[in-house]
């Protein structure tokens, strides 16, 4: 089981994003590659802290971790922050180290540059409430740049190979040394030798991939899933972005969510709520069949246990509520109206609410208990 982010941190749940900053910061500069070189544990420890705070500086992705856990972004292959490299926590988090460390990072094995990274790429994703019940596999055409097999890079001749030129300037203060990215090579530092023909500046092509994407059960509307290293390729031999999936639930005819349950109306008739029935209703595992009790009320809520949504945690299954809806009719024969007329003061007919019928507000509060 992973480790949660917090206690990785060495934080608090309501610690404050300055609080979750420091501790990283912290973290990261005990287990840096620079003080640790050719330790094992230490780049293991390093990676843990960079994925955490990956998540947890991160508002949105945060409370996403807090609602669903690691499974929040864990569901399907490729997904989640589990995958970074050295590279990765470089380029996204180089800033938190300030110049401890003479403001280059050698990295476990060497190499002081910062590679760059492709762009990400964003699809939108429609599922049905079956297949989110269910979870489901999808087949997703992207159309993402890639490397030209015929595209040959050289070092950069302005910045070295190291993607960033210093300047010094004369100040009333003494000299000041400043770095700011390459124009050149765009921070790559990779220079582009061997244009082939139909690619780009950076020797990239548009190719169209078929991507597999398996999305886990219990996943919402508006969730964000992650497949590293599926955006754009980055020239030479940067990081490739990642794929940013955005789940669309579309709506059920007949059902709606509210958490981990589900809710559907049943209407029955004025006879089968006197007299009882059994009925048989569509659920997203199937058809059920259930029994209405004689004189069942309007408003009436039958918890169905287990026949609502999977936990993204994994904590089993949430309930389908199913509210009873007497239908009264509209429109009567003479025989069916001189039956109620007679009926009118029958003392059968007569509202007599048990001392144990719940009221509209009770049923209500039970429904989100």
């Amino acid at each position: 089981m992973k480790e949660d982010y917090y206690e990785i941190l060495g934080v608090s749940k309501s610690a404050s994003a300055s609080e979750i900053k420091k501790a990283y910061r912290k973290k990261a500069l005990q287990y840096h590659p620079d003080k640790n070189p050719g330790d094992a544990n230490a780049e293991q420890q390093f990676k843990k802290a960079a994925e955490a705070y990956e998540i947890l500086s991160d508002q949105q992705k945060r409370q996403q971790y807090d609602q669903f856990g690691h499974a929040a972004f864990e569901g399907g292959q490729g997904f989640g922050g589990g995958g970074m490299n050295m590279e990765d926590i470089f380029s996204q988090f180089g800033d938190i180290f300030g110049s401890a460390f003479g403001g280059g990072f050698g990295g476990f094995g060497g190499g002081g540059r910062r590679a760059t990274k492709g762009k990400n790429l964003r699809v939108r994703v429609k599922l049905t409430l079956e297949e989110l019940v269910l979870g489901v596999e999808k087949k997703i055409k992207v159309k993402r740049k890639v490397q030209a097999p015929e595209a040959r890079f050289s070092t950069c001749g302005t910045c070295g190979g190291s993607g960033q030129v210093m300047r010094v300037t004369n100040t009333v203060l003494g000299r000041m040394q400043t770095a700011s990215t390459c124009s050149a090579c765009g921070g790559s530092g990779q220079s582009l030798v061997n244009r082939p023909p139909g690619s780009d500046v950076n020797g990239l092509i548009a190719k169209e991939e078929l991507v597999s994407v398996n999305i886990p059960a219990g996943v919402e509307d508006g969730m964000q899933l992650k497949m590293s290293g599926k955006g754009n390729d980055a020239p030479g031999n940067g990081i490739s972005g990642d794929l940013i999936i955005l789940i669309q639930v579309e709506s059920h005819k007949s059902l709606s969510r509210e958490g981990d349950n589900l809710h559907m109306d049943l209407y029955v008739s004025l006879p089968e709520a006197i007299l009882g029935a059994s009925k048989e209703i569509d659920t997203v595992q199937g058809p059920v069949r259930i029994r209405l009790e004689a004189g069942i009320q309007s408003g009436k809520i039958l918890r169905l246990k287990g026949k609502g949504i999977p936990s993204l945690n994994g904590y089993g299954k949430g309930d389908l509520l199913v509210h009873v809806n007497v239908w009264t009719p509209q429109h009567l024969s003479k025989e069916q109206k001189q039956f109620f007329e007679s009926a009118r003061n029958d003392e059968h007919f007569v509202p007599e609410p048990k001392k144990g019928d719940k009221s509209f507000f009770d049923r209500v509060k039970d429904m989100f208990s």
